[in-house]
């Protein structure tokens, strides 16, 4: 992996907050050039890293605004160069004016998210601490927003870091082995590389479990209600999001139309959208609900398929059956048998046919809690903890990739006679995924550990 390419050395200027009306707005400005916006702007010196009155002033001198002038010289600022800050009302015509006056004097318009792209660049943030930046941003819960601010100050980060630097120990031992065999050192056999690899293996899988959490914090999971008319699908919609939400009536096929709500769930964010109920029909406008049904299924992260609890005691009717084998084969699903309570059925769940069933009752709440645990665990995250940090769909993937090559370089170590190049190979592959997240390992870098940690030329 090569290193990261250096950053432009022109000067970026945006408006830092976002569009519209507000008591404060913010210029901010980054790059070589900011001393001489600073004179020409504030027209007076300022101190580095101190909030300084000022008016902002025009080509002519003339006054475009007043407000807080602070200035950051490199390299402690956020983006690792001088960056100036020209905190003034909220303005979107006052905040023009100072940009169009910052753009005059040499700077350009930055790029979506190009000052934390600098910073990547500088070295002040990784990879995955800058995609944080915007997921703390973008964050739709409180939980979502503490597991952002986690990752923005490296916690996942370092939790990469250390898996890398096992991976790198390990690939250290066998090139040594591969590369001087006539020091006869038995690095790999010694150093019990099959022990370390299993401990990987499970630190892996644990970051992984997290991150798929984190995924879902940072993605929502959307959760469709489907069954036949007057199974509870809109009664299970307003338990669920704790509001009437829907219009819940003794009369089948009272829902012609998706309905949609967000709640938060374990601290996942979390959209549940009511259907029409699935059967055959002659209506014209219940044949639309029931397409509409469908394509809300197709797109979903999770069905919840709902039968009536008084009908299945034995086996599932015919039509919830048809309804099962219909949803698509990569869709998870939770069979949830509602109106236990008239059913005279003790809330549970269970495996039943290889599908996981939950009975409940929408009505009273009954069971409510068991379906929003196998909610998440049939979506593959867990409840967002005090340990959860955000992350991406790349940084899951990337995990998953490395724990393929490290299963396959278990494979081989395990043999008799342990082909070494492809053991080795597969760390390789393992340590660029891990990498990927970060973006901050190269091939030298692992050069500089084997000649650091082993006397190899005496």
């Amino acid at each position: 992996m090569s290193a990261r390419p250096q950053p432009p050395a022109d000067t970026i200027a945006a408006v830092a907050t976002p569009a519209g009306r507000g008591g404060v707005g913010i210029v901010r400005v980054s790059g070589a050039n900011v001393g001489e916006i600073v004179a020409a702007v504030v027209a007076r010196p300022l101190d580095a890293r101190t909030a300084t009155f000022a008016i902002f002033r025009g080509a002519r001198g003339e006054p475009l605004d007043e407000g807080l002038a602070l200035l950051f010289p490199a390299p402690a600022s956020y983006t690792g160069e001088t960056v100036l800050e020209l905190q003034g009302h909220g303005s979107p015509a006052a905040l023009k004016l100072v940009l169009a006056r910052c753009l005059e004097i040499g700077a350009r318009l930055a790029a979506p998210g190009e000052f934390t792209r600098r910073a990547f660049l500088n070295g002040k943030l990784d990879l995955a601490q800058a995609e944080s930046v915007a997921d703390l941003i973008e964050a739709a819960t409180s939980a979502a927003a503490r597991a952002a601010a986690r990752s923005l100050a490296g916690e996942f980060s370092r939790e990469v870091r250390a898996l890398v630097d096992a991976v790198t120990e390990l690939r250290m031992l066998t090139e040594a082995t591969l590369d001087f065999p006539e020091e006869d050192i038995e690095f790999v056999r010694e150093a019990d590389a099959a022990g370390r690899l299993a401990r990987l293996s499970g630190r892996l899988a644990g970051i992984l479990v997290r991150a798929a959490t984190g995924a879902r914090l940072n993605e929502g999971l959307t959760v469709v209600l489907a069954g036949r008319p007057n199974v509870g699908k809109s009664s299970l919609l307003n338990r669920l999001v704790r509001e009437e939400a829907a219009i819940v009536t003794p009369i089948p096929g009272t829902t012609r139309d998706t309905v949609e709500r967000q709640v938060e769930v374990g601290g996942i964010p979390v959209t549940v959208v009511d259907t029409a109920g699935l059967r055959a029909t002659d209506d014209a406008v219940e044949k639309i609900g029931i397409e509409r049904a469908w394509a809300a299924i197709d797109r979903a992260d999770l069905a919840l398929v709902l039968v009536d609890a008084r009908d299945t005691e034995n086996a599932l009717d015919p039509e919830d059956a048809a309804i099962l084998a219909r949803l698509p084969a990569r869709l998870p699903r939770v069979v949830v048998h509602n109106k236990a309570d008239l059913a005279d059925v003790v809330p549970r769940k269970a495996a039943v046919d290889g599908r996981t069933h939950v009975w409940l009752s929408a009505l009273t709440g009954a069971g409510m809690d068991l379906l929003e645990q196998e909610m998440l665990a049939v979506a593959g995250v867990a409840s967002a903890g005090e340990d959860t940090f955000i992350a991406r769909a790349r940084h899951v993937e990337a995990l998953r990739e490395a724990a393929t090559h490290l299963a396959a370089a278990a494979s081989h170590i395990e043999a008799e006679a342990p082909p070494l190049e492809l053991f080795a190979e597969e760390l390789r592959e393992a340590q660029d995924a891990l990498s990927s997240i970060t973006g901050e390992f190269t091939a030298d870098d692992l050069l500089g550990v084997i000649f650091s940690r082993f006397c190899i030329g005496k």
